[in-house]
């Protein structure tokens, strides 16, 4: 992965923060100074988190973990959908099931994703039965068209939602935000579960609720781009850094059994004892007789 420069920050625009008067206290040690009113960011601070955000996102990908970014703010969500798409381009002839493990929210963080999973994940398989009905003509020709119509507006309304966390299976194994004052939601369960965050936090946001803070502009599309992007390729670095287990790490292992088999086998080795200790028992008595 190629280094960052403090260069590329100035010029993507992340060291601009907030307005004086909308700063929170706690955040103040990533400031530089303020002009006109706005704060400035520390663009070293801003290298040195994101280079920790990089290290801790490409371990996680090394290890096969799964990551859900969580952008919903108007400059966002294209920049997330175009980077979770060319990532996934990129490991798309990979040996590991990757593509799998990055899902998304671009939409509406639904209170409940990381604390209420199992009501959410009942949504899931809802969306999956409607889909599977407006696809299916002979289900269709059962009902009115107005009811086909609230089929697809139902449809349509949990696609919204759900479209990029439809194969999670629990939760993730760490989320990626953009604008933890926005999403403060998603933090606050995140932290209740005990989910690692990755965040850009503005001069705006509490940077102790998250675990890797990148100090950063969370409005300016090129400060997104940027971020967004390390972040990325950082994961798909993790990925393809990932080892199959070989040949020789499996060798010497006994090889797996069913369960049934096993108990048969001790069974069958019993009843050779059994009959052999009688056996045994019988041929000492007669020798005894004589």
């Amino acid at each position: 992965m190629k280094d960052i420069t403090l260069e590329e920050l100035l010029e993507a625009g992340c060291h601009f923060g907030h307005q004086v008067t909308r700063s929170n206290p706690k955040a103040r040690d990533f400031v530089f100074e303020a002009r006109d009113n706005i704060q400035i960011i520390d663009l070293a601070k801003t290298k040195e988190g994101l280079e920790e955000a990089i290290d801790f996102v490409k371990k996680l990908g090394e290890r096969g973990g799964n990551l859900l970014v969580v952008g919903t703010k108007r400059q966002a969500k294209q920049i997330i959908e175009e980077e979770i798409t060319r990532a996934k381009e990129l490991l798309k002839n990979d040996k590991f099931d990757s593509v799998s493990k990055l899902f998304y929210i671009t939409q509406r963080w639904i209170g409940g994703i990381l604390t209420n999973f199992g009501e959410v994940s009942r949504n899931f398989e809802k969306l999956k039965k409607l889909e599977e009905q407006l696809a299916s003509s002979e289900e269709k020709a059962k009902y009115t068209k107005k009811e086909v119509g609230l089929w697809e507006k139902e449809r349509q309304r949990l696609d919204s939602f759900y479209k990029g966390i439809m194969g999670m299976q629990g939760k993730p194994d760490a989320i990626f935000i953009i604008d933890s004052h926005l999403e403060n939601l998603a933090v606050r369960e995140a932290l209740s579960v005990g989910v690692p965050t990755v965040a850009i936090v503005d001069t705006n946001a509490d940077p102790f609720l998250i675990d890797y803070p990148i100090p950063a502009n969370d409005d300016a599309v090129g400060s997104i781009k940027l971020i967004v992007s390390y972040i990325m390729d950082a994961w798909v670095e993790g990925i393809k850094a990932q080892k199959p287990v070989s040949a020789e790490a499996t060798a010497g292992k006994p090889p797996k059994t069913d369960k049934k088999v096993k108990v048969q086998k001790m069974a069958e080795k019993k009843e050779v004892k059994l009959s052999g200790a009688k056996s045994s028992s019988a041929a000492t008595k007669t020798s005894k007789k004589k």
